[in-house]
């Protein structure tokens, strides 16, 4: 695939699938409420989705290596409409846990699907650059859904949200249904030539299919030195293959884990503990997703010149320390923001170079399937973290929730920092 080529449609897709994302995530807790259900069934079903979140990224990758990321892509989507336009117009409990469930499938697949197609389609020089737009596109959508939604509520059932992002859906697949796939030529047919000229008669056959074959099977192995050289340009290490999913799973884990105590939890913090109001706390997220919409291709680019990925993935995550610690220190709406700023350029950070460096330290063949795992196993982190904090807040305080979040930060920069001792980072 032409990444090059696909990227703006990429961009497209990802801009309005997360934008349909944070649109129906402040409203679906109200909108489940209109139906009268019992607390623990809605616990369910929001426990669903993270489960949906957890079982996706394996199949997803599976289903990338067998369709294609164009076929894959598609089918992420369409689940995803059918998903949305079924909460909008169903009632029954089991439905929503049901539906709620697929949409963790689709929405991990969906990550799954467009890391693949960047760590394939790029390279050491540019994998950090278009995993920034990649970021950058969902900053944008993290921005626009929320407003977006808010401004529907007032005006209409909550229903109707749902059906926008269901059309957003279908949007996105059309964009995806745009993306170019680069057809591979016959090896046998590029050598042909050779074989038979205007000069020479036609070789017998039994020679003729000899020196075909020969042909093919060097130009095979001269095309899979070049994908080998392209896939893995210079960086060498001592860790295992095993060890490197270990690693990366368990950073990816303490990360997932410290974004989703942030997520369960700021706004209970900033109502009680800093006093403000709704709209100051949503505020809040959207300077960080405008943050993160403006820095991460340029964060992107600096990982592809430094080449040092590991290092920035760790000041990402000391910037987003920094954003938990400055509002832990004070309840001023301007710092507040200015952290907020900080937290989403260490975001960008983080995401844009931490698979840009799978990608470049893992072979094509299973690459996908790395990614399908640690995005997975990363998501067992959203479950079980908001647990871990909510035992916290019942015998300490919330404030108590959010040194746990730093514990979980300065863990991962631990991880990586061990991580980052075992590579060589050289360049050929």
């Amino acid at each position: 695939m032409d990444i090059r080529r696909n990227l703006p449609l990429l961009m497209t897709i990802c801009f309005l699938s997360q934008m349909g994302g944070f649109m129906i995530l402040p409203l679906f807790p109200l909108f489940i409420e209109e139906f009268g259900l019992a607390g623990w069934m809605m616990g369910v079903i929001f426990a669903l989705f993270y489960v949906g979140k957890v079982l996706g990224g394996i199949p997803a990758a599976a289903i990338y290596r067998k369709l294609g990321g164009k076929k894959a892509l598609i089918l992420m989507l369409l689940l995803l409409a059918v998903c949305m336009g079924g909460f909008a117009l169903s009632s029954a409990a089991v439905l929503f846990g049901l539906l709620r469930l697929l949409q963790g499938l689709a929405s991990t697949g969906l990550t799954v699907v467009v890391r693949s197609i960047i760590g394939d389609g790029g390279n050491v020089d540019n994998r950090g650059l278009y995993n920034g737009y990649i970021s950058s596109s969902e900053g944008g959508g993290m921005v626009l859904g929320p407003v977006i939604s808010g401004w529907l509520a007032l005006h209409w059932p909550l229903s109707v949200p749902f059906l926008l992002v269901t059309v957003c859906c279908l949007m996105a697949v059309v964009a995806a249904m745009g993306m170019k796939t680069t057809a591979q030529k016959p090896l046998v047919n590029s050598a042909h030539p050779v074989l038979h000229t205007d000069d020479a008669p036609p070789l017998p056959s039994t020679t003729s299919d000899a020196l075909h074959t020969q042909a093919a099977d060097t130009s095979l192995t001269s095309q899979s030195n070049q994908t080998l050289e392209s896939t893995i340009p210079g960086p060498t290490t001592g860790l295992t293959r095993r060890q490197q999913l270990v690693g990366y799973g368990t950073v990816h884990f303490l990360e997932m884990s410290a974004y989703a105590v942030f997520l369960t939890y700021f706004a209970l913090y900033a109502a009680h503990i800093m006093q403000w109001d709704p709209f100051a706390t949503s505020l809040a997220f959207t300077v960080s997703g405008i943050s993160t919409l403006a820095a991460a291709p340029f964060v992107g680019y600096l990982s592809d010149r430094m080449g040092d990925r590991l290092l920035l993935c760790m000041l990402g995550m000391f910037l987003i320390g920094i954003e938990v610690v400055v509002f832990l220190s004070t309840s001023s709406h301007l710092w507040v923001y200015v952290g907020m700023l900080i937290g989403g350029v260490g975001g960008a950070c983080y995401m844009d170079s931490f698979f840009a460096h799978i990608g470049d330290h893992i072979p094509d063949e299973s690459r996908s399937s790395v990614i399908g795992k640690i995005v997975s196993a990363a998501e067992i982190g959203s479950i079980l973290s908001p647990l871990v904090a909510a035992l916290l807040m019942e015998v300490g305080s919330l404030y108590s929730v959010f040194v746990f979040n730093l514990v979980l930060i300065a863990a991962a920069i631990v991880v990586q920092a061990v991580m980052r001792s075992r590579y060589k980072t050289r360049r050929v």
